[in-house]
């Protein structure tokens, strides 16, 4: 059914990368599918740093090599061929990085964990449903 399958992860909420860790296995379980964990850091560190262009690489750096730890932590709770589980960590805005990434690479479905909707998400929207309203391919959303 799916080959290509992204899972965004927030590396620094593992709560809710958890819970959509059980089927997006699921999912590439039954096609043998690869999966790709997707970690977005927020742009807005740059604007805290400006005029320290040194400084911003390496907490850039830093910051990617943290969610790389993370991820590979999360990786060892997929129970499938860990050739099949691919990384990548994107700085951006949430929504616009996984309607982009999602677009260019052909994937096939979304599989995003969220938390409970409470009122400020239904007043100002979560990333799960910034995504479903614009992603062109099914979006799987674990609570």
């Amino acid at each position: 059914m799916y080959k290509k399958i992204l899972m965004p992860v927030d590396v620094f909420e593992m709560n809710l990368s958890d819970k959509a860790v059980r089927h997006a296995e699921f999912l590439a379980k039954a096609d043998n599918a690869t999966i790709t964990l997707l970690n977005i850091l927020p742009i807005s560190s740059r604007s805290l740093l400006r005029g320290f262009n040194s400084d911003i690489k390496k907490f850039e750096a830093y910051m990617v090599t943290e969610s790389e730890k993370k991820m590979n932590e999360l990786k060892r709770l997929f129970d499938i061929a860990p050739e099949n589980i691919h990384t990548e960590v994107r700085f951006g805005n949430v929504r616009d990085e996984i309607i982009s990434m999602s677009n260019k690479e052909d994937y096939e479905v979304i599989v995003i964990g969220s938390k409970t909707p409470g009122m400020s998400s239904h007043l100002l929207g979560s990333n799960a449903e910034s995504v479903i309203r614009y992603a062109k391919i099914p979006v799987l959303v674990v609570r």
